[in-house]
Formats: C-alpha cells, structure tokens, sequence
C-alpha cells in the first residue's frame, strides 16, 4: 500500500474533527486538487467536493478546529534526533472593502497609505536544509488587542510544551528587540534573532562599588558604529560555495537595553568577497539567546533557512487560495485560516512516494517542491481515497419563509492602534527619507 504516512495522517486527523468533519475534508481536497479557481465557492465545483455549493460556508461556519489535537498531531510527526529549526513571521490579509468584518486594522509599509485588513502570525517547522518546504504547527490571527511579539510568544510557548527536543527558533529583524526578548524569557527554546544595524546593546554592568544602585548597563555598542566596538571574543572566516569568502565574529555577554537580565551573544556576518564582483551584501547582524550554541561556521546558516517561511506565505496566498474568500465572520476566516497547516502537512508526508507529473513547459524536477506535489494530488488522492464518507440526501431545505427580512449585518469600524513615540523615531529613522538624507 502507497502512501502510508499521508493515509494515517488523514485518517487520525479526521477522527479529531467535529461537527461538518465530512464537509470539511472534502473542502480541503477540493482545494489540493484545484489548479486554479476564480472564487472560493469555485471549489463547490470540484469532483471531489461531493456536497451543494453551500456547504463550502457552512462547513466553515460550523466547525470548530480542535487546536491543542491538530497541534499535538502535527508535533508528532517532527523527528527528535537533532535540534528542531523553527520559524516564525506574521503576514498580512488586506482587507479594505470588508467593513462589515470585525477587528480590522490599518496597516502599511513606510511611503505607503495604510491598508485596512487583518494580520496572521505563522510559527513553522523547518525540514530541510534546502529548498522551500516549510511546514505550520500554529497559523492564528493577531487581534487588535495584541502585537506580533506577543503572539510569537505565544505560539512558542505552546509548541515547545509539545517538543520533547528543544527547539532552536528564528525570527526577523520585527522581533530583534527587548520587549520579544522579555516575553520569551521563561520558554525553554533558543532564538536566533536578527536586529536592525542602528540599535545599541550593552555590556555587563561593572562590579557594584557600594554607593548607590546598582548599575544595569556596561559598554555601550552601537552596531552601525565601529569605534563603539569592543574586541570580538570570537572570529571565524569561512568559504561558503553560495556566499563566497564569509566572516563571522562574536561578542559575547550584552544585552538590550529594557532587557538587562537576559545576556545575548551579538554575530556579525560580512561576506568578504562573493561569487559574483557585481553583488554587494550588507553585514547581517544576529543575537543568539540560549544554553548551548551551536558553532558559528553553521550558526549563520540556520538563519538563511528562515526564508522557506517566505515561501510558504506566497504558497498559502497564491495555491492553497488563502486570502481568496471574501468572508463577511471573524470565526470563519479563522476556520478556513486553520486548514492552511492541515493542507501543507498533507502535501509534506505526500512527498515521498510522489512522482512528478510536469506540464509540458516545465522541467522534472528530483526533489519536489509544495507546487509539484500539488500538481500531482488529484492522483493521489484518486489511489488513497477520502475517510469521509459519500454525504446521505436530506431533501430540500424550505428555504426563507414569506415576507421574512433578514437584520442587515452591521458595520464595523477600523481598530487604530496608537503607535508609542519610541517606535515612531525608529520607523522614521528607518524610513527612505531619512535613509537618503
């Protein structure tokens, strides 16, 4: 039997679904299966969608994911023989013609106007040292009542109690700073964090002389200052086969300023001479936080994997038709949002016994990518089945009653957050504007 791995996935995360299970599965293999759709109630249409066009909103509607069983599910199926590589991000959905759609907020990239919508914060599970599967254990929306840090925090939080391996988990440069460093403090992971080139970090505070506080705070280092530098404690030069000739240097034992009592270990990261003359990279600058570091000739490395989470949004938005709906609930766009892990996962464990089925435009490809194993699904799923079973006729709904007038859904306003004057110098510090002057 084929496929053995994807079988027992599917079959154990059918068993832990609730109600609209039948709808729900055959929604999501309508999705793996569609090539190109136009609406989302396009999928209604799929073969393999054996239930009326309607269903494909109320098996969001009436749904309710178990979280903590998906996530232990998914947790299971990540091996424990070496450090787990997790990464995490936040994306945006736009949504600026909702306005019926609760607990939207305005955001937007610095030159631009600001976008009314609502923002995902994704912790995913790294598989591979190369290519661009990354695979979601935690795909929730952010509220207006909380920041990405926050969320991120959470999310670990909730994974590491499932790992029986300490993770090692990377974030970008949103989340190099204290108040993250702060929230993270009692989860038993380790964080490779990239910072901005314009923030400082401090020292060990020298010895207590006995008049006064105690001081908090050393040498102070600002990172886009040479002179500030103290010696490296460590320095490692290396010959990438992708990056050219990269050095790698270590201070060791500063911290963030609101964040004295977690000591950071600062990497520099400057590629000395490329492979190719006309490429000019600037310096990536890192702080790594936890128990045993791994060595810094691979330690960069772990970073650059951070980008298969870039991948994956584009996959989720672009083939799994995240951001394709138009609904009008908050509950069902968390729903539909929920399902984007299950689907990804689906196509992960389909990898291995999957054989490539190109267009006749494409090239074979040896090692699967999320879009080929896609491409190839509706065979799959044609050999394997579905453990949902054919739905049963009910007959006709009566529909509406005579002169019946539904309540108009109400409107809701946009949640404008109010940004602290610390953060509004930095995003102009940040900005083009400034950068150019």
């Amino acid at each position: 039997m084929i496929f053995n791995e994807l079988q027992q996935f599917r079959q154990t995360l059918y068993a832990s679904l609730g109600n609209a299970r039948d709808a729900l599965f055959d929604l999501m293999d309508a999705v793996l299966v569609s090539a190109c759709i136009v609406s989302f109630v396009r999928l209604s249409q799929s073969p393999v969608f054996r239930h009326q066009w309607s269903s494909t909103y109320e098996a969001l509607r009436d749904s309710r994911l178990p979280r903590s069983k998906v996530l232990k599910l998914l947790v299971q199926q990540i091996p424990t023989q070496q450090q787990p590589l997790l990464a995490g991000d936040a994306s945006r959905w736009n949504r600026p013609a909702a306005r019926r759609l609760k607990d939207r907020t305005l955001s937007g990239r610095t030159g631009h106007a600001p976008i009314a919508g609502q923002n995902y914060s994704t912790l995913a599970w790294i598989a591979e040292d190369r290519g661009s599967w990354a695979l979601p254990l935690r795909h929730e929306r952010i509220t207006s009542f909380e920041t990405p840090a926050s969320k991120a925090a959470f999310q670990l939080k909730q994974v590491t109690r499932q790992l029986a391996v300490r993770p090692l988990a990377i974030y970008d440069r949103g989340y190099g700073n204290a108040s993250f460093v702060n929230q993270t403090a009692g989860i038993e992971a380790d964080l490779l964090l990239r910072v901005t080139s314009n923030r400082c970090v401090y020292g060990a505070p020298p010895a207590y002389r006995g008049r006064g506080a105690p001081a908090k705070h050393g040498h102070k280092m600002k990172l886009n200052d040479p002179d500030t530098w103290s010696v490296p404690v460590e320095t490692v030069e290396v010959d990438d086969p992708n990056w050219g000739r990269v050095r790698v240097s270590r201070w060791s034992a500063y911290h963030f300023r609101k964040s004295p009592k977690r000591a950071m270990e600062v990497l520099r990261v400057e590629v000395l001479e490329t492979q190719s003359s006309t490429r000019r990279l600037a310096p990536l600058w890192l702080v790594w936080l936890g128990e045993q570091m791994p060595p810094l000739e691979t330690l960069w490395l772990h970073y650059l994997r951070r980008f298969a989470i870039e991948h994956w949004y584009r996959f989720a938005k672009q083939r799994l038709y995240w951001t394709h709906p138009q609904f009008s609930s908050v509950s069902a766009t968390e729903q539909w949002s929920s399902l984007m892990p299950l689907l990804s996962w689906q196509l992960w464990l389909a990898r291995k016994d999957c054989t490539d089925h190109p267009l006749p435009w494409q090239a074979p490809q040896e090692t699967l990518t999320p879009g080929r194993v896609a491409q190839a699904f509706a065979g799959i799923l044609a050999a394997i089945g579905t453990p949902a079973p054919a739905p049963k006729p009910r007959g006709k709904s009566p529909g509406r009653g005579k002169g019946h007038k539904p309540t108009p859904r109400p409107c809701y306003p946009m949640v404008k957050k109010r940004a602290s004057k610390r953060k509004t110098s930095e995003q102009s510090l940040n900005s083009p504007v400034a950068t150019a002057a």
